[in-house]
């Protein structure tokens, strides 16, 4: 009984660090700040901040990149 109760005061305890982990927010960057990501804590993308700079058609394969890293980054963050 005692293991019972061991078990459903660590699962509550879980489900109150995640309900905290999801109201916190990281924000990540790439391209010395050209593009911005924020992210919360249960990894959802909540905002995207492009350096109008970075955007020209001849650029666009750049750009792209610069989101993956900023996405990973704030992913990263995240799960620290």
């Amino acid at each position: 009984m005692e293991h019972i109760e061991t078990a459903q005061q660590m699962h509550a305890k879980i489900a109150q660090l995640q309900e905290e982990m999801a109201g916190k927010t990281v924000e990540a960057s790439s391209g010395g700040g050209m593009v911005n990501i924020v992210m919360n804590g249960k990894q959802e993308v909540l905002s995207v901040r492009i350096d109008p700079e970075v955007v020209s058609r001849e650029d666009v394969e750049m750009l792209q990149d610069l989101m993956v890293a900023a996405v990973n980054e704030a992913i990263r963050k995240s799960q620290e």
